[in-house]
């Protein structure tokens, strides 16, 4: 009777042992592959365990997923986690990329036949072969860096905080020129490195300004009264007015008893036929502003004129107007003040530190505040030879165009001037590729082997992201003008290595 017992026990055992899925006590979750690199795209291998540890061969269905650095109690570290299709029943294969080395948990939760599974793996992610592996023992060790990378160094071998062993440092890794890096493949395209050659180029630079408008000297008139009299009759009364050369102005009535004179000796020289002095006094009538009309007038009745007629002098328009109808007014005294508007000048305010590109004849683009639009062309006319001290800056005069008489003078306006750095090229590289701390400038140049080496710069003009080199690089070399900053994290470190290291 026992015998039979026995065997019914068994026979039940032996059921539960092959469908270990049945009977959930037990069940768990077991890593084939505890060993990755950092930094790499892997697939992790997750099989489903019985108590025993005996593989369980059912059909699994992963509700969840997550990977973090839980074990060395960092879980706020998480890598992407992401389950992809098996055709081994009782295996899940996770996809993920553990950011960074040490020991890194996989949690997951599942169904098997409906039922509920959780648990969680342990895998550590280590240094690629090519980045830590040793070179052949025959070759001398100088030091033990850190496998994070931090800036700390051991002479003797140790672990860090999470169980990675340091990085030993050989003799021939150390390059001849201080703070040289080698850098693998692999770490070259995970840091985005990129370069570009130095080269010789023309530099173009646009020399940003603010300026206002100003009226055009050599467009400007004044007309001023050669004689006193009264006006007697205005023909242009009001400023703003456009008057065009030789236009009517005003007519007045002579006062001066030099003018009446004049006249007076004008017309006995043409009676008496003596035209070599009729023609002095009305070379003279000309100056005090007596016009030829008038002259010839006088010639035909032969008595002189107590009223004439007064000419706008040049085109333009009438700015100042300080007399009226009926005033008198005395020799000297102002009458009318014209401009031509049809071109005005730009007085742009330049940096004393752009003053060296800015050169006469170079063309210029204005815009205006009130209509940012709009832009109108110029040329650089004249540059100033006084500095302003408060504010450090040169007026640069400009030529514009008035379009439309849109411009008003006093008017505000932003100025670009395109200047020409040099006109023979220069030695230029891109400003990314210049690491500047404030005391240095450092550009990284590409060897063959993923060698890089720093070189201190001595910089010229800028122009945009271009910058001129005056010494520290060649042409033709190759500079890093992205990932540069990793570079210098590890060249930085690299000097240290070898201010610590053993001294020949």
């Amino acid at each position: 009777m026992q015998r039979i017992l026995f065997a019914a026990l068994a026979f039940v055992f032996t059921v539960t042992l092959a469908h270990p899925a049945s009977a959930l006590t037990g069940l768990g979750w077991r890593v084939l592959d505890p060993s990755l690199p950092a930094n790499v795209s892997s697939q992790i291998r997750v099989q489903l365990v019985d108590g025993t540890g005996h593989m369980v061969r059912q059909a699994v269905t992963v509700l969840s997923v997550r990977v973090d650095m839980s074990p060395d109690n960092m879980a706020a570290m998480t890598a992407p986690a992401k389950v992809l299709p098996t055709k081994e029943s009782g295996v899940v294969v996770v996809e993920t990329n553990l950011t960074a080395p040490g020991r890194w948990a996989v949690i997951l939760a599942a169904t098997v036949d409906g039922n509920p599974i959780k648990g969680s793996v342990v895998v550590t992610a280590g240094q690629k072969r090519e980045e830590a592996a040793s070179p052949p023992p025959s070759h001398r060790i100088l030091t033990y860096r850190n496998p994070m990378g931090l800036a700390d160094t051991s002479p003797v071998p140790k672990k860090d905080a999470m169980g990675m062993d340091y990085i030993p440092v050989y003799a021939d890794e150390v390059m001849k020129v201080r703070g040289a890096v080698r850098l693998t493949t692999e770490k070259i395209q995970r840091a985005g490195v990129r370069t570009t050659v130095v080269m010789r180029m023309k530099l173009a630079k646009t020399v940003r300004a603010t300026g206002t408008v100003a009226a055009d000297e050599n467009r400007q008139a004044v007309l001023t009264a050669r004689f006193s009299g009264f006006v007697e009759k205005l023909y242009v009364s009001q400023t703003g007015d456009v008057v065009r050369a030789g236009q009517s102005l005003m007519r007045v009535w002579i006062e001066s008893p030099d003018v009446l004179v004049k006249e007076a000796d004008y017309i006995g020289s043409l009676a008496s036929h003596a035209e070599a002095h009729a023609a002095l006094a009305a070379n003279l009538l000309r100056q005090y502003g007596v016009p030829q009309s008038e002259l010839n007038a006088m010639a035909r009745s032969g008595a002189p004129t107590r009223t004439i007629t007064i000419a706008a002098p040049a085109s333009g328009t009438v700015m100042e107007k300080p007399i009226v109808q009926g005033m008198h007014f005395a020799a000297g005294d102002t009458l009318f003040k014209t401009t031509d508007v049809t071109q005005l000048w730009v007085l742009a305010e330049v940096s004393e530190r752009d003053l060296a590109a800015v050169k006469p004849g170079q063309k210029a683009t204005v815009t205006f505040r009130d209509n940012p639009a709009a832009s109108f062309d110029g040329k650089v006319l004249f540059i100033y030879p006084e500095i302003d001290p408060a504010t450090r800056t040169v007026k640069v005069r400009i030529a514009v165009a008035n379009k439309a008489n849109q411009l008003r003078i006093g008017q505000y306006a932003d100025v670009l001037i395109d200047a020409l750095v040099s006109t023979a090229p220069m030695l230029t590289v891109p400003v990314s590729a210049v690491l500047d701390d404030g005391t240095r400038q450092v550009a990284f140049v590409a060897k063959p082997g993923g060698i890089f080496e720093p070189r201190d710069l001595k910089l010229g003009a800028r122009s945009g992201d271009m910058v001129e080199v005056l010494a520290g690089l060649k042409p033709g070399e190759r500079v890093v003008t992205s990932g540069n900053f990793l570079i210098d994290a590890e060249s930085n470190l690299e000097t240290a290595l070898q201010t610590f290291g053993p001294q020949k």
